[in-house]
């Protein structure tokens, strides 16, 4: 059973309104019949130091990823996270997480790659709601197993991959190219000005063509998403319709910036590069451009 949508006066500007809660809206509503919450951090042990009443745990890395092919869980895999979480198919699931979402928004998407129909992002995330001061619990609850269906993972017009990326720069009207990172990392340059790779990747810089927009510009101090018109105008250079790649480092940044595109927008065809520059920086005799993002920000 679907939980209502949040009728927050702002929520109403986006363009899926439906896809996001408020913290007094989800605070109201903790225990609900048909609504499960969901915490997903880049740091799980979070978790164990707070977490909302009632919210179950996903770890990204463990929970999500297969153990030995780097890709994610198969359909049966996923069902049955879903009965060790106590979540049914027709449940509505709130995520949120830290770092203003990049995991929880990850999270939500890979939701949405199993076509799980109701699930939302919690406005503000974990540092939100502990920002608020709101009640926590250390409680870790075991909900009955659901009985949740195996259903077949879709990637397709969700999920971009390194082939088709690199198909697309060879072609005049190939795919818009969204860079999320900061400056720095998209520059792929030191201090100095000489090449330097970063977290975990052998070469730094970006992937020729792609446009910078920082994923950070999307959200307040607080974690919350900016105004509709304040999105409006940062993504004014991007049409809608455009087969539209976002990329990070590993895909959570980008997961953020989807969710903004896709559902506080109304994007109608954009997709996460999950890949990201941890494979592109890493494979051999890829093309890379470096510089610029305004030298870095100076």
């Amino acid at each position: 059973m679907a939980a209502p949508f949040d009728p927050f006066p702002a929520f109403q500007e986006y363009a899926h309104p439906e896809r996001i809660v408020s913290a007094s809206w989800l605070s109201a509503r903790l225990g609900s019949p048909g609504l499960k919450v969901v915490e997903s951090n880049e740091d799980s042990l979070l978790y164990d130091i707070g977490h909302l009443p009632g919210a179950v745990r996903i770890d990204w890395k463990k929970d999500l990823n297969d153990p030995i092919t780097r890709d994610f869980i198969d359909g049966k895999a996923f069902a049955e996270l879903m009965d060790r979480k106590g979540i049914a198919r027709d449940d509505t699931v709130v995520v949120y997480g830290d770092k203003s979402n990049w995991w929880a928004a990850f999270t939500l998407w890979v939701f949405e790659l199993f076509g799980h129909t109701d699930v939302r992002l919690l406005n503000g995330g974990r540092d939100a709601w502990m920002s608020e001061e709101r009640d926590t619990s250390y409680v870790v609850p075991e909900y009955p197993a659901t009985g949740y269906p195996v259903v077949e993972r879709i990637d397709e017009g969700q999920r971009a991959f390194v082939a088709e990326v690199l198909e697309s720069l060879n072609k005049p009207a190939g795919m818009k190219l969204i860079d999320v990172r900061t400056a720095t990392e998209f520059a792929g340059l030191d201090a100095q000005g000489n090449p330097a790779g970063g977290d975990g990747v052998l070469r730094g810089g970006h992937i020729p063509g792609a446009q910078h927009l920082d994923w950070s510009d999307t959200v307040l101090p607080n974690g919350n998403f900016r105004t509709r018109a304040e999105l409006d105008a940062l993504y004014s250079s991007l049409n809608r319709t455009d087969d539209t790649v976002v990329y990070c480092r590993v895909g959570d940044r980008a997961a953020h910036t989807w969710f903004v595109l896709k559902y506080l927008l109304g994007f109608e065809n954009v997709r996460n590069y999950d890949g990201s520059w941890a494979e592109w920086g890493n494979m051999v005799r890829m093309p890379i451009e470096v510089g610029t993002a305004e030298a870095a920000e100076s």
